[in-house]
């Protein structure tokens, strides 16, 4: 079986992304799982190789068929084509970051690389760049027409997947609705089973604390959570719930679920970047080809300085060759 293509968007070029996806190429166990290629501008790439100090060959390609192992391979989207700065919110970098996603997405919904590990954006850098997006996973989902989808962390010997994510509390509570948290569910079940997991014990998470408490603290627990639990068990997923938030993760961390579903954003963004912050891995659950990305921000306190961790970089690389390898 020939190794699977792994686009890689650098990212941000004003933060770390570039020099994390610089340094997971030097890691003996991606490049012999897989054949990177990045998606980025020759003007970041030589200027983050000086700070490295990476003595890979860069190759500027035109297209993922041109990949070769023992180098760089770069596809350069000649976005950022002089000086700018690093650790500074800046139009051009965001407008560089989403032409990176672009062409990514585009040669994965083509098939020309098996699947697209994102490197971390800005998203102030986005807007000011004239790019309207709130974060990667509605870029995704807007660009492959996906209207089903959802973000799953994994890291730390947990992962979760949510019913919502970047909106507000207020709105987060309204959305979860029976036929919403049922598709995140269905999600949660394929997702587990394409990181490996055969038959997914899957945990579904309370919105209120305690659950409502048979509806002293809310009555979501009986109108919309638990109908679409019953829902999921009928189709004969093992699932249990609404667990009470604020013991759900202990127990998935104790071994006894193998994926949480998680009512909003932050409740399962803080167990698993309690657990894993620099490891984590986002997926988007649900696209038409296969997503991961690092789990942390462009880190402008370490960019430009050739001191940032690839852990998580490494981690998203690794996932993205499970998926494809399971898929396959």
């Amino acid at each position: 079986m020939t190794k699977p293509i792994i686009g890689i968007t650098v990212g941000d070029p004003s933060g770390v992304g570039p020099e994390i996806s610089v340094k997971t190429l030097k890691n003996p166990e991606v490049l012999s799982s897989c054949l990177p290629v990045l998606y980025g501008d020759e003007y970041v790439l030589r200027r983050v190789l000086s700070i490295v100090r990476s003595d890979m060959p860069l190759a500027v390609i035109e297209d993922p068929i041109e990949a070769r192992e023992g180098r760089i391979n770069l596809l350069s989207s000649g976005v950022v084509e002089e000086s700018y700065e690093f650790a500074k919110v800046q139009g051009k970098c965001g407008q560089a970051a989403f032409a990176y996603i672009k062409h990514a997405i585009e040669d994965a919904l083509a098939k020309k690389i098996d699947a697209v590990v994102t490197g971390p954006i800005h998203k102030e850098a986005l807007h000011e760049g004239g790019v309207n997006y709130s974060g990667h996973t509605e870029i995704f989902a807007d660009l492959t027409g996906t209207k089903n989808y959802a973000m799953l962390l994994t890291g730390g010997g947990i992962r979760v997947i949510h019913v919502s994510t970047h909106v507000s509390l207020r709105e987060a509570c309204d959305r979860a609705k029976k036929e919403r948290i049922l598709a995140v569910i269905r999600l949660a079940d394929d997702a587990a089973k394409g990181l490996g997991v055969p038959v997914p014990r899957i945990a579904v998470a309370g919105l209120n604390p305690h659950s409502g408490e048979n509806g002293l603290f809310g009555d979501e627990e009986m109108k919309e959570i638990s109908p679409a639990i019953e829902a999921a068990r009928r189709e004969g997923m093992d699932i249990t719930g609404p667990v009470p938030p604020d013991t759900v993760f202990v127990k998935a961390l104790k071994g006894d679920f193998d994926i949480v579903v998680a009512m909003y954003h932050d409740q399962g963004h803080i167990p698993l970047k309690l657990t894993d912050f620099m490891g984590g891995v986002n997926i988007t659950v649900g696209l038409p080809i296969i997503r991961t990305s690092v789990d942390h921000g462009t880190a402008y306190g370490k960019a430009g300085k050739g001191t940032a961790d690839e852990a998580s970089m490494l981690a998203a690389v690794q996932s993205a060759v499970q998926f494809v390898k399971n898929k396959r």
